[in-house]
């Protein structure tokens, strides 16, 4: 176990500074210029993440899935902390977040110049982005249609909630939505246990609806709590083709199909 980052071997935080709003978007915007693809990759994070790990993590997926655009973060106020009380108190902190959530997504579709938009949420993240969609599916329908891919990894909402109040909303949008899900997550589980009752990210418990592609992510490998296999190479490699090469489940490698009912999800091969 290493206990001591190397910036030559891992990914380092290594300063931060504050930018006032014209001054972000401008440096974004000559981020996206200076890039291969005029793309912005969009990353919530979850429960649990404090604002560096955030940098480092959405930094890691940048790496990993080779994106070739510009990639950003949304953080809230998470307490950073593995407990009842601060799960509890992320619960109220990403509710309280999700109308700066919304106004940030507007002004990346607004002022960003980029020409495709892919977000990921993880966690209990997707609360807080499902919403916000939602709701600028109703207040700018126009502005969303650069949104090429909304990516549910791990999400930490009630199944009936998401499937009956935040779903008709959601997919209104008109941007593919494809869901990870696994039945080896305990965090989800325990989140299970905690609300009394089933979560969007639990495969015990799928989720399939028209419009959304929802995949089985329990063969993948996963580390502490089962909780981020979002990660792991074999859903970073799904991911790489979903988000480089915009190729729906059928075309992807390694995607099993599986009827249910009138729609079907899809599994990793073992």
């Amino acid at each position: 176990m290493q206990f001591q980052a190397d910036p030559g071997k891992h990914i380092t935080l290594l300063r931060t500074a504050t930018l006032a709003g014209d001054a972000f978007w401008s440096a974004l915007r000559q981020n996206l210029h200076a890039s291969p693809r005029r793309s912005v990759l969009v990353f919530v994070h979850g429960f649990n993440v404090s604002f560096d790990d955030a940098a480092r993590r959405t930094a890691q997926m940048a790496f990993d899935l080779q994106f070739r655009g510009a990639t950003i973060f949304f953080s809230w106020p998470s307490r950073g902390k593995l407990s009842q009380l601060a799960y509890s108190a992320d619960e109220q902190a990403i509710i309280d977040a999700q109308p700066h959530l919304e106004q940030f997504l507007r002004e990346v579709l607004a002022q960003s110049g980029a020409d495709s938009v892919y977000l990921i949420a993880h966690s209990m993240g997707n609360r807080g982005l499902t919403r916000a969609l939602a709701s600028l599916a109703v207040s700018d329908p126009h502005s969303v249609g650069l949104i090429k891919e909304v990516i549910l990894a791990a999400p930490d909402i009630g199944a009936t909630e998401f499937t009956e109040q935040v779903a008709p909303g959601l997919l209104k949008l008109g941007a593919p939505v494809t869901l990870y899900a696994s039945s080896h997550d305990k965090a989800l589980v325990a989140s299970n246990t905690w609300h009394n009752g089933a979560r969007l990210g639990e495969s015990a418990h799928l989720v399939v609806l028209k419009g959304m592609e929802t995949i089985d992510a329990s063969a993948a490998q996963s580390d502490l709590l089962g909780h981020s296999y979002y990660g792991q190479r074999t859903v970073l490699d799904d991911l790489f083709y979903l988000v480089d090469k915009d190729m729906r489940a059928p075309e992807r490698c390694c995607l099993h199909e599986m009827p249910s009912g009138s729609q079907s999800y899809w599994v990793f091969m073992k």
